[in-house]
């Protein structure tokens, strides 16, 4: 399928959970870890939580979809995932709060085995090159009532046109290439985040040109690259 009616199909399922959040007044929460890539895709998360009719809480307590997306370079973000979602079990318990995982972690298959078997009140898992998808693993998860595991092993598509929420209105990323083809043996970015994906041009200068007429002062291009990232292992 064509990505753009892939992204028509989302669309679809955006404006299902819509409807059945219709007058519920719902609101979300999102812990962001790791780089600007992760950044971006979080304020396209956003853009696509926010029309299917959720507002935003910085209080993770009162969340009806608690959302992470995470970043797999540093040990202690996986520290801080496990510990967030411990605190979560009650809660959830209490208010069935919707629980959603995604990001470059969720690429690791010993991490996901282990929310799978530590953490099964999890509602949904989704990787890097699916994060398209989410209103529509969302909608299953509310109306299945079950665990979405939803990642690719292989590389994923560019896809445009997702809605995105921007936490600025003077400053702006863009993103110009996913995925990383170098290998390098200190990083793990390749593995996570797929071989080397560019975005059209066209596209890029036209998402520039919308962000310099919405009164945007400045715009960083995003792109993944090396950084000498080691990934730290407790002894």
């Amino acid at each position: 399928m064509e990505t753009s009616k892939e992204i028509e199909e989302q669309k679809k399922y955006i404006e299902k959970v819509k409807e059945i959040n219709k007058n519920k007044n719902q609101k979300y929460s999102i812990l962001t870890m790791g780089c600007q890539l992760n950044e971006n895709d979080s304020e396209k998360l956003c853009g696509m939580i926010e029309e299917m009719g959720y507002t935003k809480t910085d209080n993770q307590k009162e969340a009806d979809l608690a959302l992470f997306n995470t970043c797999c370079v540093r040990e202690n973000a996986e520290d801080k995932l496990f510990g967030k979602l411990g605190e979560l079990k009650k809660i959830k318990e209490e208010q069935g709060t919707i629980i959603a995982i995604g990001g470059c972690m969720m690429q690791e298959k010993h991490i996901t085995n282990k929310i799978k078997m530590s953490y099964p009140y999890t509602d949904i898992i989704f990787g890097t090159h699916t994060l398209h998808k989410f209103s529509e693993d969302l909608y299953k998860a509310i109306k299945e009532k079950k665990r979405q595991e939803d990642i690719l092993d292989i590389d994923g598509k560019i896809y445009e046109d997702l809605p995105i929420k921007r936490e600025s209105n003077i400053k702006a990323s863009v993103t110009i290439m996913n995925g990383c083809n170098n290998f390098c043996s200190y990083c793990i970015v390749p593995y996570v985040r797929g071989r080397e994906r560019s975005r059209q041009p066209k596209a890029i200068i036209e998402e520039v040109k919308d962000l310099a007429q919405k009164g945007y002062k400045e715009i960083t291009l995003l792109r993944t690259k090396c950084k000498f990232i080691f990934k730290s292992r407790k002894r």
